[in-house]
């Protein structure tokens, strides 16, 4: 084993718990500035746009507003709205974007290892870039490691993109190990190509078909993770 591979979302920090937060905040505070609807009808709106859109979208609070009823929204000029609705956002981002607490000292003893990391993450360039940043991660990984399928122009589920990655690193698929949380993204496209695949549960969205995909390893956190890469693998890891 020369490598492990990570998703981002899910499996570095919990995107959902994240954006549950976040987006509880934003309803409030648009509904402060003069949104006449409840929190729930809101929130039944926003995540309707963002199962028709996507979560990276950029235009969510906007969508949202032309879809509510106008006697809900007349008394108030859009433009606010949608800035308070960001900032109350972006404020949650500021507060409650961390990482696992066992993901940087899995990385340093990966490091020390001697072991090559990187991201392969799902999503537009800048708002990837921008979580790893805030997450304080990127010292932990090479300058050059970080992967996002918008900059590759690959999306998930596409093995193009793990075969792209591992000709980049210079890698073989069964030197390498590929770790995320979703079972049709991150676990059954490289376990295609013949990489090893460990699915991460802890924060993964439940339902999913776990037969299909067929993950060589399911681990709870790193530590389970870590057991596995010396005792199948004899990788030299330190205990953390």
């Amino acid at each position: 084993m020369k490598a492990i591979l990570f998703d981002l979302d899910d499996t570095l920090f919990s995107t959902t718990e994240f954006a549950k937060k976040a987006r509880a905040n934003a309803i409030d505070a648009m509904i402060e500035v003069g949104i006449n609807a409840t929190h729930q009808e809101i929130h039944d709106e926003l995540m309707e746009v963002i199962r028709e859109f996507g979560s990276n979208y950029s235009e969510h609070f906007n969508k949202l507003l032309h879809r509510l009823p106008p006697h809900q929204r007349k008394e108030v000029n859009p433009a606010v709205v949608v800035a308070a609705g960001v900032c109350a956002y972006h404020d949650t981002k500021f507060e409650h974007l961390k990482a696992f607490p066992d993901v940087a000292p899995f990385l340093t003893a990966l490091s020390q290892a001697r072991m090559r990391t990187a991201v392969i993450t799902h999503g537009w360039t800048t708002k990837q870039a921008e979580k790893l940043v805030r997450l304080g991660l990127v010292p932990l990984f090479g300058p050059r490691d970080v992967y996002i399928s918008d900059q590759v122009g690959i999306a998930k589920p596409n093995p193009k993109l793990y075969q792209y990655v591992l000709r980049e690193l210079g890698l073989l698929p069964s030197e390498t190990m590929y770790v995320g949380d979703n079972l049709a993204h991150d676990i059954a496209p490289p376990r295609a190509i013949g990489m090893h695949t460990a699915w991460i549960k802890r924060a993964a969205k439940p339902d999913q078909d776990v037969e299909a995909a067929n993950p060589e390893f399911i681990v709870n956190d790193f530590r389970e993770l870590a057991a596995i890469l010396r005792e199948r693998f004899g990788v030299p890891l330190s205990e953390f």
